[in-house]
């Protein structure tokens, strides 16, 4: 808990001189009440009493001061960790997000952030303030009459061993309810993200129970930590008043018996009441740290998921005709591997091979010269578990302005190509090149500035037409901005929203058809102007008025950039420059689409199947646009 307060050190300090310039103060009130009390006789009490009043004036207005300080800096503290945590979590690993659930770490952010700032505003400085203001009580109190402090000593320490015992409790049952309340959070947000699933399958009954079930666990980890707070309490009660009771009672005896004036007993009182404010006050914080360390775990928790690197994972080769390895001299261009379709597949593949010979990986075809290509795959292989690969040994390049397809069937690995692509994962094995340069010798940053992406499940974000269009290039000019609602086909969305590019599109985009928010993440993504577009399923939302637009915008694309697609649809794709069919994370084929259909009995499964949807869908089966 310490460690938070880095940076804040200054207002901390100035906030405990000051709740320390106000303890003094009042443990000063006493002494000065003794004496007035011991005067009383003379009548000479006038300026003692003004005094007073002013030392009491005095106490509470640096005390004010100081807890404002207090308060402030608890909220810069929760500012900067919230801060952090939403950087830190914005910059996971990719697996990191596959292992957690979203919800849950946004609570982290949210609830449990919260619960800590009474932790560093009140309890830190409580727990010093409370037990330097005791020392001096206690110094006063032994000054004053020792064995009235041994009795009132013997009531602290009772209450002190009972508060000691339910500690641990304490903890352990505020961790299980800022779980429980994680819980809640991430089954809301699982709930509220397919709501529309949720409405049709008529589940909210399901999903209120499932999410009462966690409401049920905070409730119960809620009530131990009352139940145990509440005999804590009475613990501390206890301690106050049988302490001042033990010092009304053997103190009154005492002055009756001429051992302590009336001032020595009222003052031994209110110095007993001092000590009990600020021993309560440690108690209080003592427990209230116990409660935040649940929460301040799992904040920890968060912050020591690992993060992508910055930095490239090894230097770059020194530049030269080819790149140096580890071990020895230089190691020639290796050429891919021969595509050998499997077994049931080799239907054509000697002419295959002798009509397309092959591109070295990494390079582009023939017709772009010595140009390295946007994208190659040499003998990449990539499991998202260990011991379960999805891409064994894939080689592929993506030249630049030309156009490259991914086919195959579901599960085939097509969209973990793209992953690799963006960078989200590291190959187990093989390399990934971009302009022929290994990614392990770029960034992150290096990777993602030379492509833009459309995934299949399509992201429009809370804001405006602008605001989604221009999310990756903020910068763009308006007449950019024209340019690609031209090519997207976007005009009408324009015209028909509230505000035009200024219209709010609701939550997730629902003020617009899938087709439509299709066409605004493709407008985003050419509005990069990147060198490499990555397209998951561009067409698999529109109708057929918008894909034949769309097909001949890939063809100006291809202009511009290299475009890697993958389609399911293969009417999208049967111009593309080169098709490569995938079938469980091997490359079995490759080339135009009259030479697949010709000899691959894979690629033709699939354009039958493709040509029976076709035949088989009509206008009422499409989905609608707005």
């Amino acid at each position: 808990m310490f460690r938070l307060t880095a940076g804040h050190r200054s207002s901390m300090t100035v906030a405990t001189v000051l709740t320390l310039v106000g303890s003094a103060l009042g443990l000063a009130q006493p002494l000065l009440a003794k004496k007035i009390v011991d005067a009383a006789g003379s009548g000479r009490i006038a300026w003692p009493l003004l005094f007073l009043a002013c030392l009491f004036l005095a106490e509470a207005a640096t005390g004010a001061v100081g807890r404002f300080v207090l308060e402030r800096m608890g909220e810069r503290i929760v500012r900067g960790l919230r801060r952090g945590l939403v950087s830190h979590l914005l910059r996971l690993e990719m697996r990191e997000y596959d292992k957690h659930r979203t919800g849950d770490l946004i609570s982290r952010v949210t609830a449990d952030t919260t619960l800590l700032r009474e932790v560093v505003s009140q309890a830190l400085v409580d727990l010093v303030t409370g037990f330097l203001v005791a020392v001096g009580a206690v110094a006063l109190m032994i000054w004053i009459d020792p064995l009235l402090l041994l009795l009132v000593t013997l009531t602290v320490v009772t209450a002190a061993a009972v508060v000691t015992s339910l500690l641990a409790g304490i903890r352990a049952a505020a961790e299980r309810m800022q779980h429980a309340v994680g819980e809640i959070a991430a089954d809301l947000e699982r709930a509220l993200g397919a709501l529309p699933m949720v409405r049709v399958h008529r589940a909210e009954e399901r999903e209120a129970a499932r999410i009462g079930r966690c409401v049920d666990t905070a409730y119960e980890a809620g009530v131990r930590t009352a139940r145990l707070a509440s005999v804590m309490s009475p613990a501390v009660e206890l301690a106050v008043h049988g302490s001042f009771l033990l010092v009304l009672v053997i103190g009154g005896m005492r002055v009756n018996g001429h051992a302590n004036s009336l001032g020595d007993l009222v003052a031994f009182l209110l110095y007993a009441t001092y000590l009990v404010v600020p021993l309560s006050s440690v108690f209080r914080a003592v427990g209230l740290i116990q409660r935040g360390m649940g929460a301040f775990q799992r904040i920890e928790a968060a912050l020591a998921l690992r993060t992508e690197p910055t930095g490239p994972a090894r230097e770059a080769a020194p530049a030269g005709p080819a790149r140096a390895t580890e071990s020895t001299g230089p190691v020639q261009e290796k050429p891919a591997p021969a595509v050998e379709p499997p077994a049931g597949h080799a239907e054509g593949s000697s002419a295959r091979r002798a009509t397309h010979p092959r591109t070295p990986a990494g390079k582009a075809s023939p017709r772009d010269g010595d140009e390295e290509a946007a994208l190659a795959l040499e003998d990449v292989w990539f499991g998202y578990d260990p011991g379960r690969p999805v891409l064994r040994g894939v080689s592929l390049s993506v030249p630049h302005r030309r156009q490259v397809a991914l086919v195959g069937c579901s599960g085939a690995g097509k969209s973990t190509i793209f992953a690799l692509a963006a960078r989200f994962y590291e190959t187990d094995s093989g390399t990934l090149l971009f302009d022929g340069r290994p990614a392990a010798e770029l960034s992150r940053a290096q990777c993602r500035a030379r492509i833009a992406a459309v995934d299949q499940n399509t992201h429009v974000v809370h804001g405006s037409l602008r605001d989604n269009l221009t999310y990756a290039a903020p910068t763009a000019s308006p007449d950019d901005v024209r340019r690609v609602i031209e090519l997207t086909n976007l005009h009408q969305v324009v015209d028909r929203l509230p505000g035009g590019l200024t219209g709010m599109l609701g939550e997730r985009g629902n003020t617009l058809s899938a087709g439509e928010r299709q066409r605004v993440a493709l407008a985003r993504a050419l509005l990069t102007r990147p060198s490499l577009l990555l397209l998951d399923e561009p067409t698999s939302h529109l109708d057929a008025i918008n894909e034949a637009a769309l097909s001949r915008v890939l063809k100006d694309i291809t202009q511009e950039c290299a475009l890697l697609v993958i389609a399911h649809r293969l009417s999208t794709v049967q111009h593309a420059d080169r098709i490569v069919v995938l079938d469980a994370g091997h490359v079995i084929a490759s080339g135009r689409h009259e030479e697949l259909l010709a000899r691959n009995a894979t690629y033709r499964e699939l354009a039958a199947g493709q040509t029976l949807r076709t035949t088989a869908t009509g206008p009422a089966d499409r989905l609608p646009t707005r």
